[in-house]
């Protein structure tokens, strides 16, 4: 049951994080070389599809080394560049200031709910199955302190990049009276204006970069669910490892066309889709892997009725207009699915030697390491 629950959870917030890439893809095209928005998702997912079903997992993996250097590079150059244009911090800042004074607040204008549901972001990547399997993929605990600092350095800098790229294109079209069609294209936009054109093409295949190496994630992730979490659960067959795989590359197709389906109208902001699915897997996968960490209590039935819970949560409040404007679905689905694993496992916890014993060992290797 337990597998079966994650695999359609997995479904359920996959499939339109999946077509969030797609949409930033044709997004991409459109905004960096007038190609029409379908024909550049239509690319985008072709060259993915491609290479996530015939490479599995270690091209995904090999893909995104390559793509996240990249875009590591891309974000913290874009910023430092962009500041010599608008004329440094102290011009900087006062062109921001005379679009919005509070841009420059974290804080100001905010309410409490809007500053916690900002901060909530956080919690989402305890329950991220394209970030977790990286983690899991790893050779030895030894190295999960560096993975640990790898990790959350990038993060750090890639966040700050994107937040500084943004200040910076206000300035820029502030002091130059221009307008931005469309905000999410700033960071393209801004590539193409400061650099000479072959550094602004690479500019862009970072952001192609981005786009891609995050769909390959979600699609290997996907998959895996479908066939291991549901197919095997629910027909329990002895098929060999080359049918497996085949079912893997349909399940790859399929949850493709359904993406890019999803993908095609072209209505919604890449932002909101992507918050909907982090919502989703952070509420209803985060506490119970939390607490299957820390905590000896937790059981089947608690981590299950949890991720129901969590899902059903976000699933209700991210879809009722006046609860989301209010507070971020991820709170709320957070809290009920962390004290209904909580609870549950409580009165339905057992004593297990074994589990004990296993428990045990794992902080014991943990510790020593």
């Amino acid at each position: 049951l337990l597998r079966i629950a994650t695999g359609i959870i997995i479904l359920i917030f996959f499939t339109p994080y999946v077509s969030s890439g797609m949409v930033a893809g044709g997004k991409f095209f459109d905004s960096s070389f007038g190609l029409d928005y379908h024909m550049g998702l239509l690319i985008v997912s072709g060259v993915v599809i491609f290479y996530t079903l015939f490479g599995g997992f270690l091209a995904v993996s090999y893909t995104d080394v390559v793509q996240g250097v990249i875009m590591f590079l891309a974000l913290i150059l874009v910023p430092i560049f962009g500041l010599f244009l608008t004329g440094g911090f102290s011009e900087t800042a006062t062109s921001i200031r005379e679009v919005n004074p509070q841009l420059l607040n974290f804080v100001s204008g905010a309410s409490f709910l809007g500053i916690l549901s900002a901060v909530a972001w956080g919690l989402g990547y305890f329950g991220q199955p394209h970030i977790i399997v990286r983690f899991m993929a790893i050779n030895s605990v030894k190295e999960l302190k560096s993975a640990r600092r790898i990790g959350i350095g990038w993060m750090f800098l890639s966040l700050f990049g994107a937040v500084a790229t943004a200040l910076i294109g206000i300035a820029y079209y502030q002091q130059n009276n221009l307008t931005l069609a469309d905000s999410e294209t700033v960071f393209i936009v801004m590539g193409q204006i400061i650099f000479h054109p072959f550094i602004a093409g690479i500019m862009l295949a970072a952001v192609l970069a981005a786009i891609m190496s995050t769909i390959s994630s979600q699609l290997i992730v996907t998959s895996s669910a479908l066939v291991e979490d549901l197919y095997k659960a629910v027909f329990k067959t002895n098929a060999s490892d080359k049918q497996y795989v085949f079912l893997g590359r349909m399940a790859v197709l399929a949850v493709s066309i359904v993406a890019m389906a999803l993908a095609w109208p072209n209505n919604e902001s890449i932002l909101k889709i992507v918050s909907y699915a982090w919502a989703g897997f952070g509420a209803s996968f985060g506490p119970v892997i939390i607490l299957s960490l820390y905590w000896r209590k937790i059981t089947a039935k608690g981590a299950l009725w949890g991720m129901v819970a969590g899902t059903i949560t976000v699933m209700i409040w991210g879809n009722v207009k006046v609860l989301t404007g209010t507070l971020y679905e991820i709170v709320p689905g957070f809290i009920i699915c962390w004290a209904v694993t909580y609870f549950v496992s409580l009165a339905t916890y057992r004593p297990n030697d074994e589990i004990e014993k296993e428990f045990t060992e794992a902080l014991g290797i943990l510790n020593k390491d």
